[in-house]
């Protein structure tokens, strides 16, 4: 059985290899206008919306990643003229030099650039973190932000915690799972044509199949049965991680990459915050799935036979429930949540190879400062750090806002060593 699946691994991804080979073929022919914002720091600015005009009544736009990059399609050579709109720039920032950039576009990426300056609120600092920048209608919007980046990292942390709870293993590939499922649904979107809406839950069952029961029958369980050491097998999840990325890297080329649909949408503006409708859809369905996976776990048989193997797989085993089996379903589970939140993150900013590598740290911060094992611990560590990590950008620069989560959860192991939900007895 393990022959026939690897083989069909083997087989789907040099169908994906082949796809995406035609796909960059294709792609390196349509010219491009790549926007870049930066703040008066130099570091990129999410979220916020670029519009590009030209010739025939052209009209295309885009929105900002977590690297700050728009990459909005032309149908041809030409001169197009882009538009930033100042008012989707967080904290009522303003553009140097105008909001308007007129390219000439020949072949390939024309990149523009819109360095965005804070408003001086009188005292001559324009640092683009903390002092000048801080008001409340941008405190209130990186709140906002917080919220969404911590329900992707709760999707990622519950599935960790869960491989965690019931294997021991802290799987420093997990990361990569966002990544392989945004790029599942990118391959069923842009080689195979299908749309979004129909490629974004193949791809999550795709990788429940494959990263997630695959992965799992393939490489941990085998390890499992030849009883290698839970830091062998971690030292294992660092190299398969590495391994991962860079075959991402090969195929998918280092650019960041959006989807056919959704890539620009306008916002909404409610009140003082922005949010984009598709933010607000992807948003309640993470909540739905987060709640779901809560009572499935507190009321389903499986779920209470999964807590049992999380709290001692001896004494679980001793009682009848089969273990491995029960591993499966929570690779298949984390699978699924994981790839879930990198199609969540790619569609609200780009598919980049590195997307599961920026957020494996926060990751493990949330699960270490909910408390290691605990799966109300893992949500709710996920929203300490989320929240954390943008309000951090009042004080310090933007490059740095993953260290302040980092730093929050250091402090509070120092106090509480168990985590916040966590069991002093046992901690995990």
């Amino acid at each position: 059985m393990l022959r026939a699946f690897a083989r069909l691994l083997l087989a789907l991804l040099g169908l994906m290899a082949a796809s995406v080979a035609l796909t960059g073929v294709a792609a390196a022919a349509d010219p491009a206008v790549v926007a870049v914002v930066t703040d008066a720091n130099k570091a990129p600015i999410a979220g916020v919306t670029i519009s590009v005009t030209g010739p025939d009544g052209f009209t295309g736009t885009g929105t900002t990643g977590a690297d700050g990059i728009a990459t909005i399609i032309v149908p041809k050579s030409g001169k197009y003229v882009a538009t930033i709109d100042e008012a989707t720039i967080p904290g009522g920032a303003t553009v140097k030099d105008g909001t308007e950039r007129t390219v000439n576009v020949l072949s390939g990426n024309k990149k523009v650039l819109f360095p965005v300056g804070m408003p001086d609120d009188g005292g001559g600092s324009q640092d683009g973190g903390g002092g000048s920048g801080i008001t409340l209608d941008r405190v209130m919007q990186l709140i906002l932000d917080g919220v969404i980046l911590s329900l992707i990292i709760a999707l990622g942390a519950l599935g960790l915690n869960l491989i965690f709870g019931t294997t021991g293993l802290s799987n420093f590939a997990h990361g990569e799972l966002l990544t392989l499922g945004a790029f599942t649904a990118l391959v069923l979107n842009t080689s195979l044509g299908l749309d979004l809406l129909i490629a974004a839950p193949l791809a999550i069952l795709l990788s429940a199949l494959l990263w997630g029961w695959g992965q799992n029958q393939v490489l941990w369980k085998p390890l499992r049965k030849r009883q290698t050491g839970l830091i062998a097998a971690m030292i294992v999840s660092i190299g398969l991680a590495i391994m991962l990325r860079y075959v991402i890297l090969f195929l998918f080329g280092g650019a960041p990459k959006s989807y056919q649909q959704f890539a620009g949408q306008p916002g909404l503006e409610l009140g003082p915050i922005f949010i984009t409708p598709k933010a607000i859809v992807l948003s309640i369905i993470a909540i739905i799935a987060l709640v779901a996976i809560i009572l499935w776990l507190k009321s389903s048989r499986i779920g209470k036979a999964t807590r049992a193997v999380s709290d001692n797989p001896a004494l679980a085993s001793a009682s009848g429930i089969n273990v491995e089996r029960v591993i499966s379903i929570v690779w298949i589970l984390g699978a699924m949540l994981a790839a879930y939140a990198g199609v969540f993150l790619g569609i609200t900013q780009n598919v980049v190879w590195t997307m599961g590598q920026y957020l494996l740290l926060t990751l493990f911060a949330a699960i270490v400062l909910g408390g290691l094992g605990t799966i109300g611990g893992a949500i709710v560590g996920s929203f300490v750090v989320g929240i954390t990590v943008q309000l951090s950008t009042l004080i310090v620069p933007t490059e740095l806002k993953t260290g302040a989560a980092l730093l929050l959860m250091i402090l509070l192991l120092l106090v509480r060593p168990q985590g916040l939900l966590g069991r002093p007895e046992r901690v995990g």
